[in-house]
């Protein structure tokens, strides 16, 4: 999901307050609406209709308003759901370590002052106001500790502060790495610590500056720990800063931990964030936010195995060869590279998180497959994601349609609740949920076990 929906726009200094008050207020009417069900944009085979282009883009923003007393997320069947912490600030990424602590990653954007500027940038702030998206990031992970298994936690400690718009972490041995919104760096762990007060030290400098549009970054550790593998966004939509301030981005670097040495292991990648380890194949897959501004029905979000070397697309083409006609001067050399991903997840549902199942503590339907945190659509009419879906594998492949496992997160009237981020399967084998508007981590399990 983009955040620059209002790239297409082109005011006149003289109509440009006028026009910017009267935008806001008025962009919601405007665009298309989607033509196709959503499950046409699923699955391995999704139907990709013809592009839409206009001035005005779609804009449909679900408003941020928290969660009233007493509600709550709704489960699929079999499945409970509580609040393992409440009254966080933007909790966007979770992370479980050996011994059952959980760290949350509170956080936001960094301060990127030459993303959108003028009237249109202006605009931009308000709308990523009203979704939730405008608050100062707390650059802090708390630490979180559920000793009884009852699903709240007992312990709540600041583990780290003073970070960089942290999103990422990975242990390997003794050593906790952290993606910064412009760095990975490490601090030293040992089992059991509530806080860190050493100040981390640099592994290697990520794409940031005064752009920065796609800030988030993660981080996982190959199997062996040996690898370090780092996700870094796109710097635009559609590489409308022009390419040469996409460098090393839109891309998963493969990173070297105790040197920094780093290479791009794929690209193409518009905004990848969620990755993860297939059991049984030992793939690295992840979950790929793709390219707005060119339809409701276009163009699927993804979840992909990642080949070593592998281009997919972006900016020059989408799903595959399918040539995205916006991007100027063409590469038809590129466009013959790309190859497709493996799985669509919808258009515009803004897939963030994403993790493996693991452990017994959910029912059977869900013991093989990926379960993705959905941020939520604005490019869309009508919405799309603000859920939690499981995405059942066979033979270490995607198999069959998303199954809603955690709804509920939009009123009836179109205001957001919440939106999930960051998913994690904990140690007794529940999932724990990221929620950065409604400021609250949830856990979900089956109803017998805790």
């Amino acid at each position: 999901m983009s955040s620059t929906p209002l790239r297409a726009f082109a005011f006149r200094p003289c109509f440009a307050a006028a026009a910017g008050l009267a935008l806001l207020g008025s962009l919601t009417a405007c665009g298309d609406t989607a033509s196709l069900v959503p499950t046409a944009g699923m699955g391995a085979t999704p139907t990709l209709p013809q592009p839409k282009s206009s001035l005005i883009p779609t804009v449909n923003i679900a408003p941020a308003t928290g969660w009233p007393d007493g509600a709550m997320p709704t489960a699929m069947a079999g499945l409970g759901v509580t609040a393992l912490a409440t009254g966080l600030d933007h909790p966007r990424w979770v992370y479980v370590l050996p011994n059952g602590d959980v760290l949350v990653a509170e956080t936001n954007a960094p301060p990127k002052p030459e993303d959108g500027k003028g009237i249109k940038g202006w605009v931009m702030k308000k709308v990523m106001a009203k979704a939730g998206a405008g608050v100062p990031s707390a650059n802090r992970i708390t630490l979180l500790r559920d000793v009884d298994g009852d699903g709240k936690a007992e312990t709540r400690t600041v583990f780290m502060q003073n970070l960089n718009s942290p999103y990422g972490m990975a242990l390997v041995g003794s050593d906790l790495y952290i993606a910064n919104a412009d760095a990975v760096v490490k601090v030293a762990y040992q089992t059991g610590q509530t806080s860190i007060s050493e100040t981390p030290v640099k592994v290697v400098d990520l794409p940031g500056g005064p752009i920065n549009h796609h800030w988030t970054k993660n981080v996982i550790a190959s199997l062996d720990g040996s690898k370090l593998y780092v996700t870094v966004g796109s710097n635009s939509n559609v590489a409308e800063n022009g390419m040469e301030a996409e460098e090393g981005r839109a891309a998963i670097w493969e990173v070297e931990p105790k040197t920094g040495t780093h290479r791009v292991f794929a690209s193409g990648l518009r905004n990848p964030n969620g990755m993860g380890w297939a059991p049984g194949t030992g793939a690295l897959w992840t979950v790929v936010n793709e390219r707005d501004e060119i339809g409701s029905d276009l163009v699927p979000d993804y979840l992909t195995s990642v080949k070593d070397g592998a281009f997919y697309g972006w900016p020059y083409s989408y799903y595959g060869q399918n040539v995205d006609v916006r991007v100027k001067p063409p590469r038809p050399d590129m466009v013959a590279k790309a190859i497709a991903p493996d799985y669509a997840l919808g258009s515009h549902v803004a897939p963030l998180g994403m993790a493996f199942s693991e452990g017994a503590a959910l029912p059977a339907s869900l013991a093989s497959g990926v379960f993705v945190g959905e941020h939520g659509s604005w490019n869309r009419k009508p919405l799309s994601g603000y859920k939690v879906v499981f995405v059942p594998f066979a033979s270490g492949r995607p198999s069959g349609l998303p199954v809603d496992v955690l709804t509920g997160f939009l009123s009836p009237d179109g205001k957001a609740y919440g939106r999930p981020v960051g998913v994690a399967m904990d140690k007794r084998g529940a999932l724990l949920v990221a929620d950065d508007v409604g400021n609250v981590v949830w856990r979900v399990s089956g109803q017998a076990a805790k």
